[in-house]
């Protein structure tokens, strides 16, 4: 019986020549290819502690078993057969009760004399599992992955990369003990769903995988989706309820790879594919997927130059309140010399995650400040700010510096921001938000309602406006819901102060009833799709509702 042939998902140990053991409730789950050579009694499906060790039904050594299972602390035994032998027990995963035998004559482990050979394989146990979790660790994964890659003949074995959605603000808001409640229920949620032959793995943080022995794609996919659905319901942390989804990369070894670095590699390229179609869903490896995030690199490396060969451009949309137009929004462009125009929820991340943004974002406001100083004098204009950017040293030193340089009065700056900004750091937060407010720069909550939409943001940070996003925009005229949604924020913004905006209004419907129900802003294709600077004077001109 080899380490994946056990019903347990948590056997530490793969070494051809270890006697280990496991036992649930007494009954033997799994075993060592060693030990299954020694004693034909594991062969039995009725096998049990008892049978394999009967040296252990004497009332002293049944004891010590269950002080072993009670405690969890490792004890000892010699055995009394006069061959020397001594056994090693330990509380494993789940409950399950390990036993690590050591003959007289073992070479790897000097057990016969010496009082420290217990800890040293607790040492080992703890070595190659997470002490958090209790799942075997990244070592264990990756000698696991070793020993049964590659595959041959007619065998298969699938690897899932398993990252938890939404984790980052359990620990942000609710403190990295929740975090750990977290975490130790995703062990058990993983535990629970994994079917025989399958071993789940705590890899670091968030990180866990799964690895799963003769399965073929279908099966690795029904346990994906078994392991979504058992992240669907909330986790319940001192009485509040999480929700942390999972997302899932499949790789199948031998078509996606027969050694480890190869079949990580097809999985991860899998689990980013899952994550960027939305979080909360698996996806298996395939080539397109390795063609496209080679375009991605690719767009990576051109991004460094992008700023310095000019090819960022910014194209502006029209903000309207009660029929009169009084601003635009800056929106930020990529003309790619090879791949065309690059959308910006393709490139933004990068720049983010490269460190690109906070460069980028400072020349987007400086150009936006001085397109909006050619406006009629009310005009105001709004540009976004990344989280990479407001966290960035100086912000309102900048933002001040670029008005001036501008000649722009800040009343005419408004800086949106979305709710992920404020995840962080929430002191200097606060102080760049109050800064900013003393400057007379306005402040935009954008994207409101799509992410954590925490009350408390709204009762301890200076908001000039809230930006409802276009998905409770796009069917607020037919679906109730929607309507309740849009009605309750609008509501709650003006009782504390704030006005509203509302992005993607698309039809004369849509602005008729956000108008009737008090929305103070409109933006969308309605008014217009955005445009170039050269193409604002001739809009103000022709549009009906152009100021006087």
């Amino acid at each position: 019986m080899s380490i994946f042939d056990a019903a347990s998902p948590t056997l530490p140990w793969s070494e051809a020549e270890d006697l280990v053991s496991f036992y649930e409730d007494a009954k033997l789950i799994g075993c060592s290819a060693a030990l299954g050579r020694k004693y034909q009694i594991v062969a039995s499906s009725q096998a049990t502690i008892w049978s394999v060790y009967p040296e252990l039904l004497s009332s002293h050594h049944k004891l010590v078993v269950e002080s072993v299972h009670a405690t969890g602390f490792p004890r000892s035994i010699d055995l009394p057969d006069g061959t020397g032998r001594k056994l090693f027990m330990f509380r494993a995963d789940a409950g399950l009760i390990g036993i690590f035998e050591i003959g007289k004559t073992a070479a790897s482990l000097s057990f016969s004399s010496e009082p420290e050979t217990d800890d040293r394989i607790l040492l080992r146990h703890q070595a190659m599992h997470d002490a958090l979790t209790g799942l075997p660790n990244r070592r264990q994964f990756s000698s696991d992955l070793d020993n049964h890659l590659p595959v041959q003949g007619g065998e298969r074995l699938s690897l899932m990369q398993i990252d938890l959605d939404d984790f980052k603000p359990v620990n942000d808001t609710l403190g990295h003990a929740a975090g750990d409640v977290v975490l130790r229920e995703t062990a058990e949620r993983l535990q629970a769903v994994l079917s025989e032959g399958a071993i789940a793995y705590r890899l670091a943080g968030d990180e866990f995988a799964a690895i799963q022995r003769g399965g073929r794609l279908g099966q690795a996919e029904r346990l994906a989706e078994a392991i979504i659905t058992a992240f669907k319901e909330p986790f319940t942390v001192d009485g509040i309820d999480v929700f942390v989804g999972a997302s899932i990369g499949i790789a199948i070894a031998p078509e996606d790879g027969n050694d480890g670095e190869q079949l990580m590699r097809a999985a991860d390229i899998a689990l980013y594919a899952a994550k960027n179609d939305g979080r909360g869903r698996a996806r298996s490896f395939n080539r397109s997927m390795l063609i496209m995030l080679e375009q991605r690199e690719m767009l990576r490396r051109s991004l460094r130059v992008a700023l310095q060969e000019r090819q960022f451009f910014i194209e502006y949309q029209p903000l309207a309140e009660a029929g009169v137009i009084v601003g635009f929004e800056a929106l930020l462009r990529w003309q790619h010399p090879f791949a065309g125009i690059v959308p910006p929820n393709v490139f933004i991340p990068m720049a983010e995650a490269d460190g690109l943004m906070g460069e980028i974002g400072e020349w987007v406001l400086e150009q936006a400040c001085r397109q909006a100083s050619a406006w009629p004098a009310h005009f105001t204009v709004a540009v976004n700010v990344s989280p990479a950017e407001f966290l960035r040293k100086g912000l309102t030193d900048r933002v001040a510096h670029i008005l001036d340089s501008a000649d722009l009065r800040p009343e005419r700056l408004e800086l949106e921001i979305t709710e992920s900004v404020l995840l962080e750091r929430t002191t200097n937060n606060l102080d760049t938000l109050h800064t900013l407010e003393v400057l007379g720069v306005r402040i935009s909550l954008d994207d409101f309602g799509t992410r954590y939409s925490s009350l408390a943001y709204l009762k301890n940070f200076p908001f000039d406006t809230i930006k409802i996003d276009r998905y409770f925009i796009r069917d607020v005229a037919t679906d109730e819901k929607s309507q309740t949604i849009v009605r309750s924020i609008i509501a709650m913004a003006h009782g504390l102060g704030m006005r509203v905006t509302a992005e993607g209004v698309e039809t004369e419907t849509q602005a008729n009833w956000l108008q009737k129900r008090g929305c103070d802003r409109l933006q969308g294709n309605l008014l217009s799709v955005p445009m170039s600077p050269d193409a604002i004077e001739g809009f103000l001109r022709q549009a009906s509702l152009a100021t006087q």
